[in-house]
């Protein structure tokens, strides 16, 4: 079955930054135009967190062990996939797209599939775990095409 059919949308995302993209053509030679783009600021976890790793007590005296530090940059990266999943929700109920394609590293797909409405998931025909955000769309194109022929 085909699956870069004309109409067929393309997000592709990293955690900080998604494109969400258009097939204008057909399957056999794609043209992927931008719809939109959504970024967050998220700097390093040291830039983030101000204060040092807490302590707790073991119960011994005089014993006590150190917390991990909270990993801002991980939780802003799993938030802005559950952002990207509602938004992707209020598009399929505009109408926007019928099929998408889902592009992201494993553990972004992953909180993207947690966070995704069935409107949304009952859409997405096909998911490639990689990172393209930074490729221009011809590149995508090309990477796109050959990992779903393949």
């Amino acid at each position: 079955m085909a699956i870069l059919t004309a109409g067929t949308w393309v997000m592709v995302a990293d955690g900080e930054k998604a494109l969400f993209l258009r097939n204008d053509m057909d399957e056999i030679n794609p043209n992927l135009n931008v719809v939109s783009i959504s970024e967050q600021d998220n700097p390093p976890t040291a830039a983030q967190g101000t204060d040092t790793p807490g302590r707790k007590s073991d119960g011994g005296m005089g014993q006590r062990s150190a917390m991990e530090e909270t990993d801002w940059h991980r939780l802003a990266k799993d938030r802005f996939a559950g952002d990207m999943a509602d938004k992707l929700y209020g598009l399929v109920h505009k109408g926007a797209f019928k099929r998408i394609v889902l592009v992201a590293p494993p553990a972004v797909l992953g909180e993207l599939r947690r966070a995704m409405h069935k409107e949304v998931s009952d859409a997405v025909v096909a998911e490639v775990d990689k990172t393209l955000t930074n490729h221009p769309t011809d590149k995508i194109e090309t990477l796109l095409k050959a990992e779903l022929d393949g």
